[in-house]
């Protein structure tokens, strides 16, 4: 199998959304999941991205995917990468997908000078920790996500 990595493009928008609903249902999400295609063009391929995309592909077509953004850390007075999604489609999983998709963003954080390559994985998600184990990834336990959505978010917007 020859695997080729590149960045995505906007003709790339309906497999994007694919990979994100694949993805949501594998994390059994998928009743979290409003995205649209018009929002992956939005976000992805607008006038002024905020996140972009890599796409791993082979002659049979798209087998995966990563959506990531630059992020920063005051602490290192560096940006770093973030990735929000990394996803490989279930027959293509052990064939070297997923760790092709990082590297190439590892190297991308070489180039920039980027402190860091960041992401979160679901608890429950063992084949995943063990493959980001394997790869020298490190668990960050002190550190709790927090989110503010929906009624939350919208009430603190109006506190003065």
């Amino acid at each position: 199998m020859t695997l080729v990595i590149r960045p995505a493009v906007a003709a790339d928008a309906p497999v994007v959304l694919a990979f994100i609903r694949e993805l949501a249902e594998y994390e059994r999400l998928s009743h979290d999941v409003k995205i649209t295609l018009a929002d992956v063009e939005r976000i992805l391929f607008g006038p002024a991205p905020k996140a972009f995309c890599d796409i791993a592909g082979t002659a049979d077509g798209p087998v995966g995917f990563a959506l990531w953004f630059y992020s920063v850390s005051t602490f290192e007075g560096r940006h770093g990468l973030y990735l929000e999604d990394l996803y490989v489609r279930p027959a293509a999983r052990g064939g070297g997908v997923g760790k092709a998709l990082l590297a190439g963003l590892a190297r991308r954080c070489v180039a920039e000078d980027l402190a860091r390559l960041e992401w979160s994985v679901l608890d429950w998600n063992a084949p995943a920790i063990a493959f980001y184990d394997s790869l020298g990834a490190s668990a960050k336990t002190e550190w709790i996500t927090r989110r503010l959505t929906g009624d939350a978010l919208a009430h603190l917007a109006l506190v003065a």
